[in-house]
């Protein structure tokens, strides 16, 4: 009995290393619940994270990125991202290294296995409104959805499932609720917010344009 206690204490550590947030201090969790975990990812010119595991994700760049990807069977890959690009990838185990002279950011939106599904909607915002929301990745598990707010632009009623928002710009925004409330909005560059399956009209209020992405959970 001894010999499978030290056995399951060595399994259970191996698979908790195996976690980004506990082997590498440049993975900072933001946001967990039933459906996603959140996790913003700052990498300094050079630095390097080691061999960790991910669920399948969405990834959000913040800023430009090249880095280099280590499989868990040795196979390395480089790959050039975009400030604003959003990228989906499956369960997967590498390590990773930053590769430019400059630092790297990106939210990863981690997919948790099991979760309950998102409601319907009907008011899709990229029928309803499509000059200013834009599909940029959709598969079975997810859209991700592109919103450009020109100053002082009102979106029609619209309904989103639950989702994850990434602010790429500053914004300042109120929300108008299904059920009349309203809530004002102001949001800085890279925040995130997790937002419950709901109905409203967004405005700008702001006196610049403001970009999004949404990735709602289907």
């Amino acid at each position: 009995m001894r010999s499978v206690g030290i056995l399951f204490v060595i399994v259970a550590s191996s698979a908790q290393a195996q976690d980004p947030v506990k082997v590498s201090p440049h993975y900072k969790p933001e946001i967990e619940n039933t459906w996603v975990r959140v996790l913003r990812v700052k990498e300094g010119p050079y630095e390097k994270s080691p061999m960790h595991e991910h669920p399948p994700t969405v990834v959000v760049y913040l800023t430009d990125a090249h880095s280099r990807i280590t499989g868990a069977d040795g196979k390395v890959q480089e790959a050039t991202r975009k400030a604003g690009e959003v990228v989906y990838a499956d369960a997967v185990k590498h390590a990773d290294e930053n590769l430019s002279d400059k630092p790297l950011e990106a939210i990863v939106i981690e997919l948790k296995p099991g979760a309950p599904k998102s409601p319907p909607i009907t008011l899709d915002p990229i029928k309803l409104d499509p000059m200013y929301h834009t599909v940029v990745l959709e598969n079975d598990r997810v859209r991700a959805i592109r919103t450009v707010l020109e100053p002082h632009i009102k979106s029609p009623m619209h309904e989103h499932p639950h989702y994850v928002v990434v602010y790429l710009t500053e914004l300042h925004t109120t929300m108008k609720m299904a059920d009349g409330r309203e809530v004002d909005n102001p949001r800085k560059p890279g925040e995130v917010a997790w937002r419950d399956a709901l109905k409203h009209v967004t405005e700008n209020i702001g006196d610049h344009t403001s970009v999004e992405i949404q990735v709602e959970l289907k």
